[in-house]
């Protein structure tokens, strides 16, 4: 793990790290639901799904169908329904965008009986429900098994593209995976996961989505803060889509359990391959797919002789890819276990995640990683790297790729990452190429500044590129965003900018030219914590338009959106308190 790539995005997170310290002592894409648009002549109703239930037909299953907690083996799921308690559910918020790539008419959100069926009261005609089964490793250590322990799939469909959509609901009732919870979740969280999951989407970040957001119309019991305070909050479920939901953890498990188990392990990635990654079932010799191993004897091996670990270093790109988007706008996931990474690529499961407010490189969302700061922004790319060299483990262990292959995996994630961050890092400052010395000193004044980090990226494009300006003009552009700055840092700031100009003005783009693009990459609106929490305050006294304003305001991250420049404003005082800015893994 000495390569070069790797080195360099060990190089990157320092940075952030010690722009951190700084701060403290100067006081496209593989994007979940695609096609969308292509969809629209295809309307069918609940009851005409194309259902297809790859994952439950080619896959061992659990013998057993009882939701009793215990250790389930030789098995990648359990089949089980719905069984939370609901006493006339409420359709509180919907996605037509999600509707649409299922060929779902969105006049089906009008049936009366809607929120019954995606509250599981009531069956999905052609359905065929289960739990998977999935260890991780949980900060570090390993957790054994883990599962679904409160959401279960509905089942997978096909839409008129080909398209497989695995649609599960979340908090709706026990499996085996429960162990000693109850199997369901709070409107808090599930208001959060859904408009998360369709925010991420409209910014271009890989994701699960979200079909629709339903009340139980009963309460559950929680300790968000684990202070031994529980209070009653109203239940809810979300109906999260994607194209799979399994994780690095789906493969740990079986892994783990040993020889027996191994081949369950070769059974679930040739189903992953078939697919979900069904190019490389067939590849040809090309030299596009082949490696140096960095090795003395220089060996050259051909990935086209071993498709799982051409689906390896796939799975490693993806990742790469997914967290340099991740990094570029700001978005911190907060829990990133391995039975949190997504095989595909795709941002799976919203907990206490957040978006950077005032730009600090240790900032963590969730309060249970308060301690080591062990998933905080900076962190993100080497924790991904950790948990990518855990899969290619398991792999291993199951040989199906070799030390070699499994080298070039977390190899190929290093330098995938570093192309991917500073093309995006470049994009949003407006430039033609990548300028680290600049980039770093932006940074680091960010930090120490506490800038915010998604208004100061969308008001950098106002800023011209003309070496005449006067010096005492240069931060005017600026001004709404560096707030109560003195003499000292002003200087700092007017040499950064003096820096960027010079930059600019070699680039020949025109002010008009690179504004309409740095605004096309820079969102003017993002899911800052204290909005999901205005929409859940308002939601649980029953009133759901909120939640609704606030999805629409988000699927157009990057218009301007005029009358509705509230979702961009600074975070008040009140966003700074527990429960607020920073989450536990409770919901």
């Amino acid at each position: 793990m000495d390569s070069p790539s790797i080195a360099a995005v060990d190089s990157i997170a320092d940075d952030l790290r010690n722009q951190s310290l700084n701060s403290n002592n100067h006081g496209g894409n593989h994007d979940g639901i695609n096609n969308a648009s292509k969809n629209k002549g295809v309307k069918l109703k609940l009851e005409e799904l194309n259902w297809d239930h790859s994952f439950v037909r080619e896959l061992p299953g659990d013998p057993r169908t009882d939701i009793m907690p215990r250790d389930v083996l030789h098995a990648c799921y359990t089949k089980v329904s719905p069984s939370a308690e609901v006493e006339n559910p409420q359709l509180v918020a919907w996605s037509e965008s999600v509707a649409e790539s299922l060929d779902l008419d969105s006049k089906e959100f009008e049936r009366p009986d809607f929120a019954q069926i995606f509250s599981g009261a009531s069956p999905l005609v052609g359905g065929v429900s289960y739990a998977q089964c999935y260890g991780g490793h949980q900060f570090g250590m390993w957790a054994g098994q883990l599962g679904d322990g409160r959401a279960i799939t509905l089942g997978e469909l096909l839409n008129s593209k080909s398209e497989r959509w695995e649609l599960q609901l979340k908090g709706a009732g026990k499996t085996p995976y429960s162990r000693f919870a109850d199997g369901l979740a709070v409107l808090r969280s599930s208001i959060r996961e859904f408009l998360c999951s369709e925010a991420m989407y409209f910014l271009g970040i890989p994701t699960t989505r979200a079909l629709c957001l339903v009340t139980t119309g009963k309460f559950v019991t929680r300790d968000m803060f684990y202070d031994g305070n529980p209070k009653e909050e109203p239940g809810a479920i979300v109906c999260r889509v994607a194209q799979s939901f399994l994780r690095f953890g789906s493969y740990q498990i079986h892994a783990s359990r040993g020889k027996e188990d191994l081949d369950i392990v070769r059974t679930l990635a040739d189903y992953t391959i078939k697919h979900h990654f069904p190019h490389l079932e067939n590849m040809s010799k090309s030299e596009s797919v082949s490696f140096k191993t960095g090795e003395e004897d220089n060996e050259v091996v051909d990935l086209t002789s071993n498709k799982y670990a051409a689906w390896a270093v796939e799975v490693s790109e993806r990742t790469a890819s997914l967290i340099a988007k991740w990094q570029g706008v700001g978005f911190t996931h907060g829990v990133l276990n391995t039975d949190n990474m997504s095989v595909l690529g795709h941002t799976i499961d919203y907990g206490p995640f957040g978006f950077l407010d005032a730009f600090d490189p240790s900032y963590t969302p969730n309060t249970t990683d308060l301690p080591g700061r062990r998933y905080c922004f900076a962190n993100q790319p080497d924790i991904a790297l950790w948990n990518i060299a855990q899969f290619a483990m398991t792999l291993s262990s199951a040989k199906l790729i070799t030390d070699k292959e499994s080298n070039y995996v977390m190899e190929r994630y290093g330098t995938k990452f570093m192309d991917d961050y500073q093309a995006i890092m470049t994009q949003k400052l407006g430039l033609p190429k990548y300028n680290k010395q600049l980039l770093s000193k932006l940074l680091n004044n960010m930090a120490v500044d506490k800038v915010d980090y998604t208004n100061f990226f969308r008001l950098l494009s106002n800023i011209k590129a003309d070496p005449a300006i006067p010096e005492d003009e240069l931060l005017i552009p600026l001004k709404a965003v560096l707030l109560d700055i003195g003499k000292e840092r002003k200087e700092a700031w007017t040499s950064w900018v003096k820096f960027y100009i010079e930059e600019l003005s070699s680039s020949g783009i025109s002010d008009e030219e690179r504004k309409a693009s740095m605004n096309s990459v820079n969102p003017k609106y993002v899911l800052r914590n204290y909005l999901c929490q205005s929409a859940i305050d308002a939601a649980e006294m029953g009133d759901f338009e909120e939640v609704r304003r606030l999805l629409k305001v988000m699927e157009r991250p990057f218009d301007e959106q005029p009358g509705m420049e509230k979702y961009a404003r600074l975070p008040p005082a009140w966003a700074y308190r527990p429960g607020v800015c920073m989450l536990s893994c409770s919901s």
